[in-house]
């Protein structure tokens, strides 16, 4: 965390160009990918990775803090989210079986074809965008800095420090 009294170290010119490249690649990106799914499947990008997430779980089912915490949102946002999602049939939300205190959101059959149709176009533009346009050993180091942003960031996320 940047201390406040001290002078901000500011960035180089090679760093400053690599900052914007960052910003304005990763806005472009997200934007097509999120483009391209809506034209396609009426899904938002946050919505596909929500249908992804639970589609990897046991069941289709994940409780609703664990899919927060899982894609870096806020619950509330997650929960507006799924709500959308629940209304176009994709998702159902119940209490959890096992206490009844928490909210598991699982995706159903509909939510299922969505995603089966969707995946193609989705991984292709992703390929296409991203990963050919990169060597490979510059996309596994974009993996390794990336990681490491976001096990920075997380540790000091305000909804992830006490589980």
């Amino acid at each position: 965390m940047n201390d406040a009294s001290r002078d901000p170290r500011w960035l180089d010119e090679v760093q400053q160009r690599s900052w914007r490249a960052l910003v304005i690649g990763t806005t472009l990106l997200m934007d097509r990918l999120d483009d391209d799914l809506r034209r396609n499947f009426n899904i938002s990008l946050t919505e596909y990775e929500i249908l992804v997430r639970l589609s990897e779980r046991e069941g289709r089912s994940l409780r609703m803090a664990q899919l927060a915490d899982a894609l870096a949102h806020s619950r509330s946002r997650v929960t507006h989210t799924i709500a959308r999602m629940e209304r176009a049939g994709w998702v159902v939300r119940a209490a959890t079986p096992e206490d009844g205190r928490g909210i598991v959101a699982t995706m159903t059959d509909a939510g299922l074809e969505l995603l089966e149709k969707a995946a193609p176009m989705h991984v292709e533009g992703v390929r296409s965008y991203l990963v050919d346009v990169a060597a490979d050993d510059d996309f596994v180091a974009l993996g390794r800095v990336m990681d490491a942003v976001a096990d920075e960031l997380i540790s000091g996320h305000p909804e992830m420090e006490i589980r």
